[in-house]
C-alpha cells in the first residue's frame, strides 16, 4: 500500500493494481501515439479522462472511475506539466503548489556534487541549473545583506497578484539557511537570462537607471526594493518586471503578474550537498493568448517543454552580466 503523508498524519491512497493501473495510464499519456491533450480535458472535463482510458489503458468500471475522479487534479497537472514519474505526481487542492518531482543532485560540470558552503554570497554571475526538465532554467542564489553576510530566508506566504492565490514558499537551505532556487523564466513574456538576473545589493543604486541592458533598472524597481527594505533584487530588463529573492519570488514591480515559481531545495547537511526535489509555484511557462499569460495558470503549461533532467542537473556559472 502506498501512503500519502499529510502534516502529521499519513494515509493509504494506493494498492498495487492501482499502482499499475496508473502507470499504464501515464505511460500512454506521455506516448506520442496516444498523448493526452489537455486542452480537450480542460474543456471537456472528467468525461475527456475517462473516455481516454477507456480507450487507451482499459475499461472504465466503477472502481477505476472512481479512482480517477480522487486523482484527477493531479493526472491533470501531470499531463499539462509533462512531468509523470508515475506515483510521484500528487497535486495538492490547489493549482498554485505542485509536488512529486524527481530528486536531483546539484553538481557542477565535471559531475561533482555542488556543496552549500562553497556557494558564493551575492554573487553577479548568473548560476543555472535546469529542473525539473531540460531547457528549463533556474537560478542558484546565495542570498546575503549588503555587507555579504549570508541572510537567513524563513518560509513565507507568496501571493499571485493575477488571482489572489497564496502558497507557501518553504525558505533558504544550507548551512545558514540563506540558498535559494527561483525559475529563471520572467513570468511576464518568458524572458530568460541574462535579460532576466539577480542584481547584488551593489547594483541595487541610481547608477542602475541609466546602465546597458541588460543591467538596467527602473526608478520603480529601486523604489520597490527600498519599500521592501531589501538589498537585492531578481530584475527582468525585457519589460521591468521585478522579484523579490527573500520572500519566495514575490512581485515587487509588474508587468508581470505572477510570482517566479521556486525550485525546493533540499540539504544534507553531513555531505554539504545539495538536490532539487520539487517546485512551488504557479504554470512557469507563459505561453497563453498572444504570449500573454492566461487568467488560469494551468492553461498555459505545455507538454513540449523539454525532457526530465533525471536524478543530477549541472550547474553552470554563465557569465557575469555587470562585467
Amino acid at each position: 500500500m502506498i501512503r500519502f503523508k499529510t502534516g502529521k498524519n499519513d494515509r493509504p491512497i494506493l494498492d498495487y493494481s492501482d499502482l499499475m493501473f496508473i502507470r499504464k495510464l501515464t505511460s500512454k499519456m506521455r506516448d506520442p501515439k496516444t498523448k493526452f491533450d489537455p486542452k480537450e480535458f480542460v474543456n471537456k472535463g472528467e468525461d475527456y479522462l475517462f473516455n481516454y482510458t477507456n480507450k487507451n489503458v482499459g475499461s472504465v468500471d466503477e472502481k477505476r472511475r472512481r479512482f480517477l475522479k480522487s486523482l484527477i487534479f493531479g493526472i491533470a497537472a501531470a499531463a499539462v506539466v509533462g512531468i509523470i514519474p508515475g506515483l510521484k505526481v500528487f497535486v495538492p487542492s490547489t493549482v498554485t503548489v505542485t509536488s512529486g518531482f524527481p530528486k536531483s543532485l546539484l553538481v557542477d560540470s565535471s559531475g561533482n556534487p555542488i556543496k552549500a558552503s562553497q556557494i558564493p554570497v551575492n554573487s553577479p554571475f548568473i548560476v543555472i541549473f535546469e529542473y525539473p526538465m531540460t531547457g528549463e532554467p533556474n537560478f542558484l542564489i546565495n542570498l546575503g545583506d549588503s555587507s555579504g553576510k549570508p541572510v537567513e530566508i524563513p518560509s513565507t506566504t507568496v501571493v499571485v497578484p493575477q488571482t489572489g492565490k497564496t502558497y507557501t514558499f518553504p525558505g533558504g537551505v544550507g548551512p545558514n539557511k540563506s540558498i535559494v532556487a527561483y525559475s529563471a523564466i520572467c513570468q511576464h513574456l518568458g524572458c530568460t537570462p541574462p535579460y532576466i538576473h539577480f542584481f547584488p545589493p551593489q547594483y541595487v543604486s541610481s547608477a542602475q537607471l541609466t546602465a546597458s541592458e541588460p543591467d538596467q533598472l527602473t526608478a520603480a524597481a529601486l523604489l520597490a526594493a527600498k519599500q521592501a527594505k531589501i538589498p537585492a533584487l531578481i530584475h527582468c530588463d525585457c519589460h521591468g518586471s521585478t522579484y523579490d529573492p527573500y520572500h519566495g519570488g514575490a512581485v515587487l514591480t509588474g508587468p508581470t503578474v505572477r510570482p517566479l515559481p521556486s525550485v525546493v531545495l533540499e540539504w544534507d547537511s553531513s555531505s554539504d550537498y545539495l538536490y532539487a526535489i520539487g517546485a512551488v509555484g504557479v504554470a512557469t511557462y507563459p505561453n497563453g493568448n498572444n504570449g500573454v499569460p492566461a487568467n488560469d495558470p494551468t492553461e498555459d503549461l505545455s507538454s513540449s517543454y523539454g525532457s526530465l533532467v533525471g536524478d543530477k542537473t549541472t550547474v553552470q556559472e554563465s557569465e557575469n552580466p555587470f562585467s
